[in-house]
């Protein structure tokens, strides 16, 4: 039965409607300097990082000359993580971070034992690594195995979302993120989530690939970032695009000042940053009182 013009035309404008509707509740976000749609781009920076997982460690050697070491210790040592902790390390599915906080644990309890003290030092010590992509946390249990923490209860590998994360209000001592807060769609959603889950007068640190301002310096820092890294990418890791999105999403991420006011308004209180090379990077802080 054919229709009427009267329905086609009514057809239409339904149609109409609903991509309309469709376009409203769809949101564009960065991805690199690609405009996608927000449901887009958790599977695309999942790809990325399926792709790289098995040089991850070993690019930031060749990109950071060794510096991301020094730029970790750092984070840790603001920290000042303590015996009976509970500490969540989100986007940190290789480990470089929990290892360097379990080691800070264990040295002050070394410490306390040498001064005679006898309390249960690490009664209750947990470590929750929590990371979206799975690829990521093989590559940190693998690790662990390597350094002999394998079986270690202190230490807790969970696949979990920045966004929304498994674990009750007010629950963790000590929350850390490095590198992993530009690549979650909604940065707010994270942090508001980080400071759902810190009990009052817990920590939230973030170490972040961050802006240069000095000019001699970014002209630098842009020629290293444009031409040499994605062709590192490729040479190291055989994975140009991979390193192409770092770069131009490190571009889109929000500069110091207007990140640490985003920190300010999830909540936290004794906002501060500390920029590391001139801005290459940054460690932003902050406390739930």
């Amino acid at each position: 039965m054919a229709l009427s013009a009267s329905t086609r035309k009514l057809g239409s404008r339904v149609s109409a409607l609903l991509a309309s509707s469709s376009r409203l509740h769809s949101h564009a976000t960065s991805f690199g300097f690609k405009e996608v749609r927000e449901e887009e781009k958790s599977k695309m920076v999942g790809d990325v990082f399926t792709s790289v997982a098995s040089s991850y460690d070993l690019m930031n050697d060749f990109m950071s000359g060794g510096l991301h070491r020094l730029w970790k210790d750092r984070l840790v040592s603001k920290l000042h993580p303590f015996p009976g902790t509970n500490h969540l390390d989100v986007a940190g599915g290789t480990g470089d971070i929990a290892f360097r906080v379990l080691e800070s644990i264990n040295s002050v309890s070394s410490r306390a034992l040498r001064s005679g003290l006898t309390d249960e030092l690490e009664s209750g010590t947990r470590i929750y690594v929590c990371d979206i992509n799975p690829n990521m946390l093989s590559v940190g249990k693998k690790r662990a195995a390597e350094r002999g923490l394998g079986e270690n209860p202190i230490l807790q590998w969970v696949e979990g979302d920045a966004e929304a994360l498994s674990f009750p209000d007010d629950s963790m001592d000590g929350y850390t993120i490095a590198f992993g807060i530009r690549n979650v769609t909604h940065i707010e959603k994270a942090l508001s989530e980080a400071y759902r889950v810190l009990k009052r007068g817990g920590r939230f640190l973030c170490l972040e690939l961050s802006h240069v301002e000095l000019p001699i310096l970014k002209q630098l820092y842009d020629y290293y970032s444009f031409s040499i890294i994605p062709a590192m990418g490729k040479l190291v890791a055989g994975d140009q695009d991979s390193y192409q999105y770092l770069v131009e999403s490190i571009r889109q991420f929000p500069k110091q000042e207007l990140f640490a006011k985003m920190i300010a308004d999830a909540g936290f209180r004794k906002v501060e940053y500390e920029n590391l090379v001139g801005g290459v990077v940054a460690i932003h802080s902050g406390v739930k009182l």
